[in-house]
């Protein structure tokens, strides 16, 4: 290990030497081009090679900062670009095929609409919703004389917007004014932890003071988990040992968030099967504290969903609907899925308005949702 640290070190100064060389160079190339511009004697090669030496330099100077970690600016990258990136399986699974099922016909007809019906709810739209987008769009193409298959896709992604901006509740994070606390929700699995440590990161990203509280007591490693991701997000984390009651925790969250004044309290909850009646009786035990102890609090109850699980995770979600007043969800892996159909469902079948999306692995990959951008990003 020393061996290498003096291989490192001895690199690292043989470039801060390099870097100087060629600063003394440049400096007498540049008094010597001043010498003969007075002169009215510029050499062109003189001046070329005085932007050799200036690009070497920058060279240097950018090798050197990145070896001593600093991290060198990154292109942006677009939000829609990332979202239709994530959604290419979802894109190919439905809309390809809708694409290809429109060609096929030479005219709108009864078999047109039940092959389409088909795709959705293959899709994971969910048997109801996919119903209700075909008999408007019949009602679309009767009223407007539409005649000619290949205009179905535009009058299909139209409806779909439509019904999902009809869906009850609003996309958006309910989380200022300040202070707010946020308690997620989930079966293990499903991604809370990633999900937590990503939103957490964002949040601090946007300037406000973050807590988290590691209220999964119960799961092996879930509390050196959520200390990973609290240190890699950059923000407080408030644990028990495991085991320890999870309305304790919370409690101590809350209390530490008054008391350094923090913006956004966020806590995790025990993800054992949602058919358990003792984590529901777990769950309304940490509703009690979060009330009496934080009135004044905004408040979030966000339900983690794996994209993946298709119809299952329709499931889970009803039974937390059930069991308390989930405000929004977050869809973990929805760039690993191709039922991306299963967001329609959520937002417009069961009325829960999807307010997170997970579209790949990176600390910043977790997004806030967008309706229209999902559907531009599915039919585009």
């Amino acid at each position: 290990m020393f061996k290498n640290l003096f291989k490192w070190n001895k690199k690292d100064k043989q470039k801060k030497e390099d870097k100087l060389i060629l600063e003394e160079q440049e400096d007498r190339l540049e008094e010597d081009s001043n010498n003969l511009s007075n002169e009215s004697l510029i050499d062109e090669k003189l001046e070329s090679t005085i932007k050799m030496e200036q690009e070497k330099s920058k060279k240097i100077e950018a090798e050197i900062e990145n070896e001593n970690g600093e991290a060198l600016e990154k292109p942006k990258v677009n939000f829609f670009d990332k979202l239709k990136a994530g959604l290419d399986k979802a894109r190919k699974d439905m809309t390809d095929k809708i694409d290809g099922l429109l060609k096929s016909y030479s005219k709108i007809d009864e078999e047109l609409f039940d092959d389409l019906e088909e795709i959705l709810v293959t899709a994971d739209v969910g048997i109801n919703t996919t119903m209700e987008i075909i008999d408007r769009l019949k009602d679309r193409v009767k009223e407007e004389k539409v005649s000619d298959p290949k205009e179905v896709k535009n009058l299909l992604k139209e409806e779909i917007k439509d019904i999902m901006g009809r869906s009850n509740g609003d996309n958006r994070l309910k989380l200022d004014p300040s202070p707010a606390v946020m308690l997620v929700v989930g079966v293990n699995g499903a991604g809370k932890t990633t999900t937590i440590g990503k939103l957490a990161y964002n949040l601090k990203e946007e300037g406000k003071k973050v807590i988290i509280a590691a209220g999964d007591t119960f799961r092996a490693a879930a509390i050196e988990q959520l200390e990973e991701w609290s240190n890699r997000a950059g923000v407080d984390l408030v644990a028990h040992s495991e085991g320890a009651d999870p309305a304790a925790v919370v409690f101590d969250g809350i209390q530490a968030a008054k008391a350094r004044k923090c913006d956004v309290l966020i806590c995790d909850t025990a993800g054992r099967l949602h058919n358990k009646k003792n984590l529901m009786d777990e769950l309304n035990k940490i509703f009690r504290v979060v009330e009496r102890e934080y009135p004044d609090a905004q408040k979030e109850i966000l339900l983690v969903l794996d994209a993946t699980t298709g119809q299952n995770a329709i499931s889970q979600a009803k039974v937390f609907k059930e069991v308390c007043n989930i405000t929004g969800v977050a869809l973990t892996k929805l760039d690993g899925t191709a039922k991306g159909g299963v967001v329609i469902a959520l937002q417009s079948g069961l009325g829960l308005p999807v307010k997170l999306v997970g579209v790949g692995e990176k600390i910043d990959d977790l997004q806030n949702f967008n309706a229209d951008d999902f559907v531009e990003a599915i039919f585009s």
